[in-house]
């Protein structure tokens, strides 16, 4: 790839080195919208539990496009790109609410549920003047609709309608874990969290998918057991690489061998309220974190009772926003509620745990700016293959594998 005369070559090492050119060129950053949210791909874009009945919406993304999720008068879901097809306005800046119809603030186009155009002001234009021409058709300028797709109340879309199901676009190994979590309970909403940080959309997803930053950074995490190197671990992807899972099961409290080499562990720490830890197991086998990367724009987080969906909303070569949002099971007692909402004090922009991840994406961000003839080191080798320990970053070069193929790189 070569951008205004600069050429865009791998390094030699292939996946495992990433040039830190991906994190900000600009040239890069507009073919992955292209490619990757505008592509071939099922992008998350929300809880069916978000929009129940119908007249119900709310906005989402795709990479930078703004969605519409709807649900008509009949129940039947949409989703819309939210730019009006007269001057591409946002015909919806409401998070979420209920509508019988979706209307332009500019100059009041009105749109029905499933995006096609109901009226247009002035269409014949006043008094025998001006207007539309005689041929304009309503019903050949309606909101760009996308495909879509749910399963056990998740909702994806893609502006590719050849796509396969979202079961075979998983896979066997992802949509085990993920159905481990959807498994055909009504979800409930326990609320939103929504920050902007400053770096690269990969770096949040490489983030998740290293399980070496997680028992050297999370003080929390080490101190209290909750996922470090000494745990049993796994790490799973799917043949092409591109989804992947971190799976951990929850350990003790107490100093050994290998927390010699974590300095983040604190074996004097205690909780003022224990309630904090206060873990039910709930889901089948013996993890009790299974973090999962769905690509391109979703983490499906389960740590301990508190479960969340992350979705990545990329803003320009150096800046994602980061959608949180906390949900449970309609049929929770109340204790189980007030569980997941203590729990998730662990997540979030102020989380004990990932505001470290926060602070340190966009350490990385300001080192890598720059820095536009290195490249970062992948540890764990070259291979891509699943592994049962923490001691690797197999899932990011898989990711990587997968990324060059679709950007051509």
């Amino acid at each position: 790839m070569s951008v205004e005369g600069v050429d865009r070559t791998w390094p030699a090492e292939e996946i495992s080195r990433v040039p830190y050119w991906l994190y900000t060129d600009a040239a890069v950053y507009q073919r992955e919208q292209e490619r990757i949210f505008g592509g071939p791909s099922w992008g998350y874009v929300a809880l069916a539990a978000e929009i129940p009945n119908p007249g119900d919406f709310t906005r989402s993304a795709l990479g930078e496009r703004p969605v519409l999720v709807t649900r008509d008068e009949h129940g039947k879901l949409h989703a819309l790109t939210n730019r009006c097809a007269h001057r591409g306005t946002l015909v919806c800046h409401a998070q979420r609410g209920n509508a019988r119809t979706l209307m332009c603030p500019y100059h009041q186009w009105t749109y029905g549920l499933d995006g096609h155009l109901i009226a247009v002001p002035f269409r014949r234009g006043v008094g025998g003047q001006g207007g539309m021409p005689a041929d304009f058709a309503l019903d050949s300028r309606g909101l760009e609709t996308l495909a879509v797709t749910e399963r056990h109340g998740v909702i994806f879309a893609s502006t590719d309608r050849a796509l396969p199901s979202l079961e075979d676009y998983l896979g066997e190994t992802n949509l085990r874990w993920f159905d481990r979590v959807f498994d055909g309970r009504a979800l409930r909403v326990l609320g939103y969290h929504r920050q902007r940080i400053e770096a690269n959309w990969k770096l949040m997803f490489e983030n998740i998918k290293d399980p070496y930053h997680a028992t050297l950074l999370h003080v929390f995490l080490v101190s209290f057991g909750l996922f470090r190197a000494d745990n049993p671990s796994a790490t799973q992807m799917d043949a092409l690489g591109r989804h992947s899972v971190l799976v951990s099961s929850r350990g003790e409290q107490k100093a050994n061998a290998d927390t010699a080499e974590m300095r983040s562990f604190r074996g004097n720490l205690r909780l003022e309220d224990p309630r904090l830890l206060d873990v039910v197991r709930e889901f089948p086998g013996a993890p009790t974190v299974v973090m999962q990367t769905i690509w391109p724009n979703l983490i499906v987080q389960q740590q301990s009772n508190t479960l969340a969906m992350r979705q990545i909303v990329p803003q320009g070569p150096r800046a994602f926003e980061l959608h949180w949002t906390f949900f449970g099971y309609e049929d929770d007692d109340e204790e189980m509620t007030l569980r997941r909402l203590r729990q998730a004090n662990l997540m979030g922009p102020a989380g004990l745990v990932s505001i470290d991840d926060s602070e340190v994406i966009e350490l990385a961000q300001r080192g890598i700016d720059g820095a536009d003839g290195a490249a970062e080191i992948v540890l764990g080798g070259r291979g891509v293959e699943d592994t049962e320990h923490m001691a690797t970053e197999a899932a990011i070069r898989a990711f990587y594998a997968h990324y060059r193929r679709v950007m051509e790189l």
